[in-house]
């Protein structure tokens, strides 16, 4: 047999032997929750026509898509031409997070296969968190995201949890936006940016529900574009709820879905400074919405807990699989957040009550802003 030949049979041996050996990519996690009712809670436009990305709305905890969008994005998105979707997390979001993720990775794989595109994706408060945790556990999500952009998100923790959940039962949701939560614990590690993503978070260090804001913002990220509205508009102040109808925070969202890679500040006109909300916003009809909800006394089930949910096995620590060896006790890790100067103690509350005093300042915020535009 020629030299040529041999070597050719050898290497075609060795790939062989190495495709045999080499350990089979590990799978997606599987989702749990039934696909009519993933089907049932995502509402999307009855084709994509636009020759834009479509773009995936995510409500934050204690709201659901209708309040949370109708009368800012969810409006104004559709009127510039893009193909807009929203799902309704389960149980307005309080419970698990790891389960109310499902609901946006389906939404995710359904609009790029519907679309034939990527997806964009704009999580408002814990509505950051669930596309956060869909990249970093689902391959074929991260894969088929291009823009992620998390609004007045509480990325490592925050004190309103911590509060929320001293000495009493609170929602699951509650206990895992605590710092030094192990929910967090497993998203932000060993990469808070994974794949080729592009991660932007826009917030306000006024932000009466996301904090702290200081040494580092918890809204911040390792690998993300991080807008703070006041590094663009200095003295500018910001609500968690208005945060939805910002003209500051909505120039960078917009930035984000137009151009490549995630939003610059660069690119801000200082001029937006001068807006309140942003062009389209009406809030009449969340209020008329939070009335409806409170007239027909529909609220959502309130399931405290007395610890955080367990993470799913997909997320658990190679030490924590089952069969492996017990690892060594290394020191517990801290965001960078959670060691800031210690923050004012806060009265310790039931998570009843917290959440209470949640919707009311989120309806504060609401309030406050459509006063600002009648003025």
């Amino acid at each position: 047999m020629p030299v040529v030949a041999r070597l050719t049979a050898v290497v075609a041996a060795l790939i062989a032997v190495l495709a045999v050996s080499a350990p089979a990519a590990a799978a997606d996690p599987a989702l749990s929750v039934p696909e009519a009712q993933l089907d049932a809670a995502l509402t999307c436009p009855a084709t994509f026509q636009s020759g834009r990305e479509p773009v995936l709305l995510v409500h934050g905890t204690g709201a659901n898509a209708a309040e949370n969008w109708s009368w800012n994005y969810g409006k104004v998105l559709p009127e510039l031409g893009y193909d807009v979707c929203t799902v309704d997390l389960p149980n307005r979001a309080l419970d698990d997070i790891q389960v109310s993720t499902e609901y946006v990775v389906h939404a995710i794989l359904t609009m790029a296969e519907g679309s034939g595109r990527k997806v964009d994706v704009l999580g408002h408060s814990q509505g950051g968190l669930q596309p956060r945790w869909a990249v970093r556990w689902w391959d074929a999500a991260r894969a088929a995201v291009d823009d992620l952009v998390a609004l007045a998100t509480p990325n490592h923790g925050t004190v309103a949890a911590d509060a929320a959940c001293a000495g009493v039962e609170c929602p699951g949701a509650a206990h895992q936006m605590k710092q030094g939560s192990a929910f967090l614990g497993a998203l932000n590690s060993p990469d808070e940016t994974p794949g080729e993503v592009s991660y932007t978070s826009v917030y306000s260090l006024t932000d009466e529900l996301v904090q702290p804001a200081a040494p580092e913002p918890t809204a911040a990220f390792d690998g993300a574009s991080n807008i703070a509205i006041q590094d663009l508009c200095p003295g500018r102040v910001g609500e968690h709820a208005a945060m939805a109808a910002d003209a500051v925070a909505y120039a960078m969202v917009i930035d984000a879905f137009t151009q490549p890679g995630p939003a610059d500040p660069a690119r801000f006109d200082p001029l937006t400074c001068a807006k309140t909300s942003f062009d389209g916003v009406t809030a009449g009809p969340v209020l008329d919405l939070a009335l409806d909800e409170l007239a027909n006394g529909r609220f959502p089930d309130y399931r405290p807990l007395a610890e955080e949910p367990p993470l799913a096995p997909y997320a658990q620590p190679p030490s924590a699989q089952p069969g492996a060896e017990p690892a060594p006790p290394t020191p517990a890790s801290t965001p960078a957040s959670a060691v800031a100067s210690p923050q004012p103690e806060l009265p310790r509350t039931g998570g009843l009550a917290s959440l209470l005093l949640s919707a009311l300042l989120s309806a504060a915020g609401v309030a406050g802003l459509a006063l600002r535009r009648r003025l």
